[in-house]
């Protein structure tokens, strides 16, 4: 075969070729939806072999040097492509956070919506019957409980004013995790129960931090423990939420199978809160970070505590809101990273 005949038999092919290679090199983001709107490269690797054995062949032949080298060019970024390494484990992690979780709070915004207003409404409930009868603090706290909490946001107290060091920070750090992640778990397996125990650890723990702010704004020293929660509040407690929502789903898959065994709608409903749990699992530990090496410095005014607080709140349910609502990264609901 001549090198013009050679030419004009594969012009079509290399032009092709050249085009997947700048689809191939999108980011994922925009190839994705590249194929939603029908524009596929699932023949790439054809093509990228195909295109090696046209090197090959007039490397044999000895064709002209701009012929050998525009098909050198495209076997090798073709090879590049093809075996790139896909996104690491944790890009992949952050990507399935920031678009999959957001996406699946949405769809179950029923059971996140009512167990937002247990959760706050019992700890609205209790606080303002503290405010009228201060002695509803002892039916969810100890006497001691309650000493160790008015010494613990005394404004007066020295602990105040003293710089915690860095060490006793990653302490707390770990302490935090373990024990936010305790709460939430639970919180979540407790769902299993048909719910109940999901709905009692939601109440439970509204009701507990409904006591501690009410106790504590009635005696006047609401304020070191307002400035303190507010900057991890957004996370911690609105994951704490979450887990009750993702509770009471699979607690509804027992009370509520449809046309489906009891064990097939469990299994089902695991599915759809497994992006919830992550979810969850990812604030806390943003939270316990916060919380120990933020939300506990002395040194910073409480007017910055409020105001980075604040928008931390709006950064928070701005995702869980609008999180995943453009043409993104689709793993499907059920699947984890």
């Amino acid at each position: 075969m001549s090198q013009e005949h050679f030419v004009r038999r594969h012009s079509k092919e290399w032009s092709a070729f050249e085009e997947s290679l700048e689809r191939v090199a999108l980011p994922l983001r925009i190839r994705r939806a590249k194929v939603l709107q029908g524009t596929q490269d699932t023949d790439f690797p054809q093509q990228y072999r195909r295109i090696c054995q046209q090197l090959s062949l007039a490397r044999r032949r000895r064709y002209s040097k701009d012929i050998i080298d525009r098909l050198n060019r495209m076997a090798l970024r073709g090879h590049t492509l093809l075996y790139r390494r896909p996104p690491g484990s944790i890009q992949r992690f952050a990507q399935y956070i920031l678009w999959e979780v957001p996406r699946a709070v949405r769809r179950e915004w029923r059971l996140v919506s009512m167990a937002h207003f247990l959760f706050y409404g019992a700890a609205l409930a209790l606080f303002l019957g503290i405010q009228a009868d201060p002695d509803l603090v002892y039916t969810l706290m100890d006497p001691t409980q309650v000493a160790d909490l008015e010494e613990m946001y005394n404004p007066a107290s020295a602990q105040h004013s003293v710089q915690r060091s860095s060490d006793s920070d990653l302490m707390m750090f770990g302490f935090y995790i373990r024990n936010n992640v305790g709460i939430s778990f639970r919180t979540f397996a407790g769902g299993s129960l048909l719910g109940l125990g999901s709905l009692f650890f939601l109440l439970f723990n509204g009701l507990y931090m409904g006591a501690a702010f009410g106790h504590l704004h009635h005696i006047g020293s609401g304020g070191p423990l307002y400035s303190f929660v507010i900057g991890h509040g957004s996370f911690e407690l609105t994951a704490i939420v979450l887990s009750a929502a993702a509770g009471l789903r699979l607690g509804i898959s027992w009370l509520a199978p449809g046309n489906r065994s009891r064990s097939q709608a469990f299994l089902l409903a695991a599915k759809r809160a497994t992006p919830i749990l992550y979810g969850f699992f990812a604030m806390l530990v943003v939270a316990a970070f916060i919380e120990a090496f933020w939300s506990s410095k002395a040194v910073v005014p409480s007017s910055v505590k409020y105001g980075v607080g604040a928008c931390l709140w709006v950064l928070v349910y701005g995702w869980l809101g609008f999180g995943g609502s453009s043409q993104g990264p689709r793993q499907g609901a059920s699947s984890a990273p």
